[in-house]
């Protein structure tokens, strides 16, 4: 579970509804597309409150950034139906928020965290052309490694049995946590819970199965011809590191580390993230900053 590392946005970024002919998403913005427009998507359990801090560096840097919520995530209405989270109804509205965006003749780069990253890898599959590059972060060829698959088989049946209580699932996620784990402060502890009840059950369990089952496309998204980037924390207990470098070197992808970070290194090391990024993005990003 992602945890941002704040709440509060910052100046001039906004919390607004993208309407799309798919309905509407909640997204937070911020920056305009000088160099184009940045379109982030989050994993399992999380948020657009997980790249809170990416949108001030990425804006800084001349990009129009857009967190959006999926279908059925926090802010984001979605029906109660498990048909209506197979990633290819993910992936179809993924390109629905990207024609939404009306980016005109600047490119969008789409980046995926986690879970968010399949759904963007069944976007660009579906329909490459709206997008300038593909960032896969912290996401992996295939399904999650066993040991996680294991535990999100244990959460997907708590939610099977308690979808109509979802504070007692998340009771009992939270006790599973690690006994040395840092303690989450009380705003934080609070939005976690909040966001959890939010989301629509049969989302999370739909979704959840997508990890533990998803067969590797890597050679598929190896033929779209779209430049890509496998980025990762040091550590990752959902896909192996040794697998996003193979992933990467399957893809003909550029590799990017941030040292010192985990499964989210946008919300751990935000800065040396959006660095990685746009040291990516600017080679064809289409820049008006340098004409």
């Amino acid at each position: 579970m992602s945890k941002p590392p704040r709440l509060t946005l910052p100046p001039h970024a906004r919390a607004r509804s993208l309407s799309t002919d798919r309905g509407a998403f909640a997204v937070h913005e911020a920056g305009e597309p000088l160099r184009g427009t940045a379109l982030l998507v989050p994993g399992y359990t999380g948020s657009k409150e997980d790249f809170i801090g990416l949108l001030e560096p990425l804006a800084t840097a001349g990009y129009r950034v857009v967190a959006v919520d999926g279908r059925g995530q926090y802010e984001s209405a979605g029906p109660r139906d498990e048909d209506a989270y197979t990633l290819a109804e993910l992936g179809r509205d993924l390109l629905a928020q990207t024609a939404a965006l009306d980016a005109g003749d600047r490119p969008v780069h789409l980046v995926g965290h986690s879970l968010g990253g399949l759904v963007a890898r069944a976007a660009v599959l579906r329909d490459p052309a709206p997008f300038a590059s593909l960032t896969l972060m912290s996401s992996g060829p295939a399904a999650i490694d066993a040991a996680q698959q294991d535990r999100t088989k244990l959460l997907v049946a708590a939610l099977e049995m308690l979808r109509e209580d979802m504070p007692a699932v998340w009771a009992a996620m939270r006790a599973q946590d690690p006994e040395d784990a840092a303690p989450d402060g009380e705003e934080l502890a609070e939005f976690l819970r909040g966001r959890w009840l939010a989301t629509v059950p049969e989302q999370l369990i739909a979704t959840g199965r997508i990890l533990i089952s998803e067969p590797d496309r890597v050679a598929e998204l190896a033929a779209v011809e779209l430049p890509k980037l496998v980025l990762s924390g040091a550590v990752d207990q959902a896909w192996p590191v040794p697998w996003l470098d193979a992933m990467a070197d399957r893809l003909g992808a550029r590799r990017a580390v941030i040292e010192g970070t985990e499964h989210s290194p946008n919300a751990e090391d935000p800065a040396a993230t959006a660095r990685a990024l746009t040291a990516f993005w600017a080679d064809f990003d289409g820049s008006i900053l340098s004409k």
